[in-house]
């Protein structure tokens, strides 16, 4: 009797199942659905504890006939989870409607201050040269006229590969390499990342420069002060002051320390500049021994290098108003998309 009961209760169940699934609108429906009626404490799972309660030679049939409306439900579950899916694929659909524009990026902070200063130099006859990144200790120093115990060369200062191998701590280690294609006059420029062990906010472990060089006959600081000039501006605008500060480099005698007055406070002082003045880099008229190095005779020829920061030099645009150098690096979108 007992079984009987169980027989028509589960047809019953399966009929209720059909009827539900059937009204069923969206996908939230139907996992309901499977829930009440296939889940853990669901209307089948109880119906199945009920076998126990049947004699052992009735169970298996039962046993059967829950299995099977088990099934249909299951059935009925996925017939109806493709008609909607499908019905809400063809819901609407115009070919005509134009689609969603992906996120486009844009070219880095660096790139664009790159491009730009290659363009100003270009216009004066500059051409931009490649030269290694990670050179020989030879072309970084030695050819540069800085003996072996130079500061620069401590491995504290510079990043070493090997015992004669660096990563290029500034772009100075393509002079002696252009000069050595043999052509001349020389009018290049070097863009190229740069490593020194250096961290604060005017300086990054990692950088880049743009080195500059000219070598022709009878070249001289007239020309060198010249040509910064016109960089700085056409770089920065009329409003900015540029100086030149003697100084002392291996590879230019005489030597100079260029500076132009800090964008973020004009030239009155700021925990950025410390006192009005911002370096750009150095420069100088190449040193004759450097000159030698590179197999030009400093007796017919002479010619100007300089050698600025990519990073500092457009940092030090009025405009930015960066404050540390090390956030060109750190990746944060919320300062990258503002450019």
């Amino acid at each position: 009797m007992f079984s009987e009961i169980m027989e028509d209760t589960t047809k019953d169940l399966l009929s209720q199942a059909q009827s539900v699934i059937n009204l069923a609108a969206s996908q939230e429906d139907l996992e309901n659905i499977r829930i009440g009626f296939l889940g853990r404490n669901g209307k089948m799972n109880e119906l199945m504890a009920g076998l126990l309660h049947v004699s052992p030679a009735q169970r298996g049939e039962l046993g059967r006939v829950l299995n099977q409306a088990k099934r249909e439900i299951e059935l009925l579950l996925s017939k109806k989870e493709e008609d909607l899916l499908s019905a809400s694929s063809n819901l609407y659909f115009d070919p005509t409607e134009p689609s969603i524009k992906p996120n486009l990026g844009h070219l880095h902070l660096i790139t664009y201050a790159a491009r730009e200063i290659m363009d100003i130099f270009e216009r004066i006859g500059f051409v931009r040269v490649r030269h290694p990144e990670i050179d020989s200790d030879y072309y970084a120093f030695e050819a540069l006229n800085m003996p072996a115990g130079h500061p620069a060369r401590d491995e504290w200062e510079t990043f070493y590969i090997a015992d004669n191998l660096v990563i290029t701590p500034h772009t100075s280690n393509g002079q002696v390499r252009e000069m050595e294609k043999g052509y001349l006059p020389i009018k290049m420029i070097n863009i190229a990342r740069c490593g020194r062990r250096q961290s604060d906010v005017s300086h990054s472990q990692t950088f880049h420069q743009f080195e500059g060089l000219y070598i022709d006959k009878g070249v001289s600081i007239a020309n060198l002060k010249g040509v910064l000039e016109y960089f700085a501006r056409n770089f920065y605008g009329s409003g900015r002051q540029t100086r030149l500060r003697p100084y002392d480099f291996r590879f230019t005698e005489p030597s100079f320390e260029v500076d132009v007055t800090c964008g973020l406070c004009g030239g009155s002082g700021c925990s950025f500049c410390k006192g009005g003045w911002l370096e750009l880099g150095g420069a100088g008229m190449v040193h004759p021994k450097v000159l030698r190095a590179g197999g030009i005779d400093p007796r017919k020829y002479s010619g100007f290098a300089f050698g600025w920061g990519v990073e500092r030099t457009y940092m030090m645009k009025a405009e930015l108003s960066i404050p540390d150098i090390r956030i060109l690096y750190k990746n944060d979108l919320n300062f990258l998309e503002q450019f």
